[in-house]
């Protein structure tokens, strides 16, 4: 440490040192000494080009302090040649200003819901302006839908035929539900979906609170590229809606709440209604099919693959994240005239 210390004019044995957080991509620490700082070691496995992130958010930020200097857009420190992400034996680091706050990692208050959604829709509608085309994709084809369906298809041509035959009724209920990468490319084909800065990574953890609850800023930039709202809706509908995660194998828990439902609408469309277009908001139920499913492929094709993606705590951890996502799926299918009506209450008002 002493010597990335050092990159930013600080003394190692001047700080307190612990790791922070629950991330599973970066490491984290938290570095104190009165002053607090998160210091981060960026996962080149996940992200091969750092640098690119990294332009990603200052131009960003460049932006913002242009159109909307009184957003709270969260940016690395300068190191003391300036730059804001060093380069230290081919491990890249940044040092971020420590922002007192709470974070959460599970939804279980319908205000919690609603104030996420919102703070997520204020990013991209504060963007707005910022023509999305400039960013680099820091993970390329990340939500492809298309490539995932075409990499599940490749792992049960693989012919693991001890788990295919295991997962036989799974992977035949998986593909009744091709319908949603059908429609996805639809979307990509549709002048009225509209390519925006999003975030992609929208689970609960990834905003800051204060003690009343409300928003401070969105974090965990990495994954900012051009993309469709249907991405960021859709993750906030996965990990919101059901009362337990991906890791449940009770799946009679598993359902999707209609009042957390309501909650990410109504945070998400009080900044962005005005930003979508008809179509993009008949499309937001859509949103939450779109993530779920997606996030069920990726879990069976590791099953199939023998988990060399997701590594598995036991033999059948994939296949039962999988069997979970589809029952999300399921359910959230069962009330989609429901919700949409929802939508279009909501999209009505004046």
């Amino acid at each position: 440490m002493k010597d990335i210390f050092e990159l930013y004019g600080l003394k190692v044995d001047e700080y307190s040192i612990e790791n922070f957080g629950s991330g599973l991509i970066n490491h984290t620490w938290l570095i104190s000494n009165g002053n607090k700082y998160i210091l981060q070691k960026i996962n080149k496995d996940v992200f091969t080009n750092p640098s690119l992130i990294d332009e990603n958010i200052n131009l960003l930020d460049s932006y913002l302090k242009q159109s909307k200097p009184e957003y709270n857009f969260i940016i690395p420190l300068p190191s003391l040649n300036g730059k804001t992400i060093v380069d230290y034996k081919d491990e890249y680091y940044r040092l971020i200003k420590f922002i007192p706050s709470k974070v959460y990692s599970v939804v279980d208050n319908v205000s919690i819901a609603f104030e996420a959604a919102k703070q997520f829709g204020k990013f991209t509608k504060n963007l707005s302006g910022f023509n999305a085309s400039r960013l680099n994709e820091t993970i390329p084809h990340f939500h492809d839908i298309q490539l995932r369906y075409n990499q599940f298809e490749q792992a049960i041509k693989k012919n693991n035929q001890e788990r295919i035959n295991h997962a036989e009724k799974l992977i035949q209920s998986l593909q009744q539900h091709k319908n949603i990468v059908d429609e996805y490319n639809n979307i990509l084909q549709s002048a009225a979906f509209k390519k925006r800065v999003t975030h992609h990574d929208t689970k609960i953890s990834n905003v800051l609170f204060n003690d009343h609850n409300k928003g401070i800023a969105v974090i965990d930039l990495d994954t900012i590229m051009p993309g469709y709202f249907i991405s960021d809706v859709g993750d906030m509908l996965r990990t919101y809606l059901s009362p337990v995660s991906e890791e449940e194998i009770n799946f009679n828990l598993i359902e999707v709440r209609d009042e957390y439902f309501k909650a990410v609408a109504e945070g998400y469309l009080s900044e962005m209604k005005d930003e979508l277009s008809k179509e993009e908001l008949n499309a937001f139920v859509y949103a939450g099919k779109f993530m779920i499913y997606m996030q069920a492929l990726r879990f069976i094709t590791d099953y199939l693959n023998n988990d060399v993606y997701y590594g598995a705590k036991y033999e059948l951890h994939n296949f039962n994240r999988a069997k979970n996502q589809l029952r999300l799926l399921e359910c959230l299918i069962e009330k989609e005239d429901y919700y949409n009506s929802i939508i279009k209450n909501i999209a009505q008002r004046e």
